[in-house]
């Protein structure tokens, strides 16, 4: 049976309502959906409940395993198919190298690596197509060409992309060795909430996806990917008796979605402005002297900044090395802190 129906809106989704038959009961809510909607898979319907498309009495469901009731009115929005494949964008890119082989982008904070839920156009991979046209390697997939390692949206920095299959390869297998036999270095800056109790340090702890919010990664003691991370003070700010902010330079052993910003966080000292890991620090905005309290309050980003990035050229064995200011925004925040 399939219960897609058009509302009659405008805006290109369609909505499923439905009830929950007695004999359903107890059902894994993506199981019980597949079953009444034959045009979209099980894998389909999952993805759309965890990225909130699906609503049991008016409240939003992000649990696909969420065991339904018998009776319960369940809402499914199926947003508007988009392009299979990402088109060019004319959106300014800061090149910082680029040859035959491969390009070196300083991504600005905002800008999303490629497309995905809520972002399939405006991405770095939007104006890659635009700048490099059929040049770039296809090995990432069409929403991913060239992409090697990735960025997060709140993250500003170095980044670079292959521009054909066999410079993918080779940064890849640097990239997936996270350069223990060769060049590969990646250095950022964060600036963190209070200061760590040692100069410097590691970071041992394996990650995954949260248990309770899918959207976020945590540390688990089971079934995680491994995630090193080496930390160094830099700099404090505040009275040495009590320092409010610290300057952290970061290298990764490994790259783990979200990795610095929970090694971090699990340290207690998340990333200032950090949306996602760092919310329970947000009182510490109002006791700040005026104005640092109104600009630590406005940074609506993760205060992180990839500012090195080095690695072998992939046809001609050379090492690279590059590094990168803090954009505007940090340096400006990061001079506040230093004026306390």
């Amino acid at each position: 049976m399939n219960d897609l129906q058009d509302d009659g809106q405008d805006d290109g989704e369609e909505i499923v309502d439905l009830v929950v038959e007695p004999e359903a009961a107890g059902r894994r809510l993506d199981a019980w959906l597949a079953s009444r909607i034959d045009t979209l898979s099980r894998s389909r319907i999952k993805a759309l409940i965890e990225s909130g498309h699906v609503a049991i009495g008016g409240a939003t469901i992000v649990e696909a395993k969420k065991p339904v009731n018998s009776g319960d009115v369940v809402q499914l929005s199926v947003p508007e198919a988009e392009p299979a494949e990402p088109e060019g964008e004319d959106i300014p890119l800061d090149i910082v190298f680029e040859d035959e082989a491969l390009i070196v982008i300083d991504k600005p904070a905002g800008l999303v690596v490629h497309p995905g839920a809520g972002n399939w156009t405006g991405t770095l991979v939007n104006a890659l197509i635009a700048h490099c046209g059929d040049s770039l390697s296809g090995i990432g997939g069409v929403k991913r060409p060239g992409i090697v390692h990735r960025l997060d949206k709140g993250t500003s920095g170095l980044i670079v992309v292959a521009k054909t299959d066999r410079a993918h390869q080779g940064l890849a297998a640097q990239f997936a060795d996270h350069g223990r036999t060769g060049p590969l270095e990646r250095g950022y800056l964060a600036l963190v909430w209070g200061v760590p109790s040692l100069p410097y340090g590691l970071v041992d702890a394996p990650l995954g996806r949260s248990p309770t919010n899918r959207q976020r990664m945590a540390i688990v003691k089971q079934g995680g990917k491994e995630a090193i991370t080496h930390y160094t003070v830099e700099e404090s700010y505040g009275p040495a008796s009590a320092p409010i902010a610290s300057l952290v330079d970061l290298r990764l052993e490994t790259g783990r979605t979200h990795q610095i910003r929970v090694h971090m966080a699990a340290l207690g000292h998340p990333l200032i402005g950090d949306p996602d890991y760092g919310k329970g620090f947000q009182t510490k905005v109002h006791r700040l002297p005026e104005p640092l309290g109104d600009e630590v309050g406005g940074f609506q980003r993760q205060a992180l900044h990839a500012w090195l990035l080095g690695f072998e050229h992939p046809l001609t064995g050379e090492t690279l090395r590059f590094e990168s200011e803090p954009p505007e925004d940090l340096a400006e925040l990061i001079e506040g802190f230093k004026a306390l």
